[in-house]
């Protein structure tokens, strides 16, 4: 007859979700409140509405979520195989004639469906949540225009500056904006001005009055143009204004999404690379000629080396410039970099189960607060790999973007791998 493992699968699945609920709840409650420390000093002092906070929190829970199952994960993993191994159901278990084996099989499978879980949390609710997140705070810049412009401070918007005088609901007073066209600046000074304009148009509009504006002339500096207006209308994009929109960025896309994104920038970056190419061949061909039209002169006696050696002086410098040259795409790696970000960290729920596995069966006398401070440490350790992986693929364009996203889960797995072969080598 078959030997049935039903009730051990049941028993220690029950284990496991209990422990992954507890610790789940924990990472949960750290990441909101440090999103509530966020919204604090951007919104809640800006007197909005109960209402719209809320709802930018909820619009904000898809990433606690989703960051937070692999780590309930690991902590969960290890509390239950510590509770169990301090009362010696291990040892009983194997007693018994129940093999390992068998005891990993439902951690195995649970956190096959906590990973997909929290890769469809983080690709799929975390990009609707960003989007409505971004869209109710542009709501909130034309309603509450202090959320960005705070009173008798300096705000930069790409290729403007605005200095507002005191900010009352939308009306702002003694509003200056420092418009800057390359070398010149243009200098807009208003009485008051009102914020208005159309969440879906892309443009924030400032209806300003009692207008006085100055520019510089181009030939000589102390001269300048300037006019006077009783009304006038100022647009800034909402692209410019990076910080209060919040553009969508990969990491607020789906990987599908992002995935096309990486297609269409490594094709437009090799058709650079093969213009620079053809540009540094084209190089060659001058210098090439200069220098034989410089060696025929020589040889018919026109000239002599030394005034041919100016003549070749520009198209090698040319040509060392163009081969110095580097193209690269900063925004295709940082793709690259959240594309693999977007699976590594949900793979993680896979990796700690593997880890917690041999490292929670490995003493009998562990406990669950045992396992929670291992697992804090590894928290802590992958965390710290995936941002310093993350700083390294971003700043060295020539880094491996799957590397530096998948080294963590590489040194969770090799501890796990080191663990299990001294544990189970007898």
């Amino acid at each position: 007859m078959k030997r049935s493992y039903v009730r051990i699968s049941s028993y220690v699945s029950r284990e496991f979700l209990l422990s992954f609920a507890v610790a789940f709840l924990f990472f949960f409650v750290v990441f909101f409140v440090n999103q509530i420390l966020v919204l604090a000093e951007e919104i809640l002092t800006r007197k909005v509405p109960p209402r719209y906070v809320a709802l930018l929190i909820l619009y904000s829970m898809p990433s606690i979520i989703a960051l937070s199952f692999p780590f309930g994960t690991l902590l969960g993993a290890l509390m239950a195989l510590g509770r169990i191994s301090s009362q010696n159901e291990v040892v009983a278990a194997q007693a018994s004639g129940i093999p390992l084996r068998r005891l990993f099989y439902p951690f195995a499978l649970i956190s096959l469906g906590l990973f997909g879980v929290s890769f469809v949390m983080n690709d799929y609710f975390l990009p609707v949540g960003a989007i409505n997140f971004s869209r109710l705070y542009r709501e909130l810049v034309y309603s509450n225009p202090e959320l960005e412009l705070e009173p008798y401070s300096v705000k930069e918007f790409d290729d403007n500056i605005l200095i507002p005088g005191a900010v009352s609901g939308s009306t702002i007073e003694d509003l200056i904006i420092i418009r800057r066209d390359g070398d010149r600046k243009t200098v807009f000074s208003a009485g008051t001005a009102v914020l208005g304009g159309d969440s879906d148009s892309g443009v924030i509009s400032l209806e300003m009055n009692s207008v006085f504006s100055q520019t510089p002339g181009e030939d000589a500096q102390e001269e300048f143009e300037f006019f006077r207006a009783a009304s006038m209308t100022y647009n800034i994009l909402l692209r410019d204004i990076t910080f209060s929109v919040r553009s969508l960025g990969a990491r607020e896309m789906s990987s599908y999404d992002v995935y096309q994104r990486i297609l269409d920038r490594a094709a437009t970056l090799e058709q650079r690379r093969n213009e620079h190419a053809v540009g540094i061949a084209r190089r060659r061909l001058i210098l090439a000629a200069e220098y034989d039209r410089a060696i025929r002169a020589i040889i018919d006696g026109r000239t002599d080396i030394a005034s041919a050696r100016p003549i070749l002086e520009t198209p090698s410098r040319d040509l060392a410039r163009e081969v110095a040259r580097t193209v690269n795409d900063r925004t295709l790696q940082i793709y690259r970099i959240e594309f693999h970000k977007k699976i590594a960290i949900p793979f993680a729920c896979i990796t700690f189960v593997l880890f917690a596995f041999p490292v929670g069966i490995t003493t009998s006398k562990s406990s669950r607060m045992v396992g929670f401070g291992v697992g804090i440490l590894v928290c802590v350790v992958f965390w710290a790999l995936l941002i310093g992986g993350d700083s390294l693929g971003t700043q060295n364009l020539d880094f491996p973007p799957a590397l530096a996203m998948w080294f963590p889960n590489i040194v969770v797995f090799a501890a796990a791998a080191v663990t299990a072969f001294f544990r189970f080598r007898r």
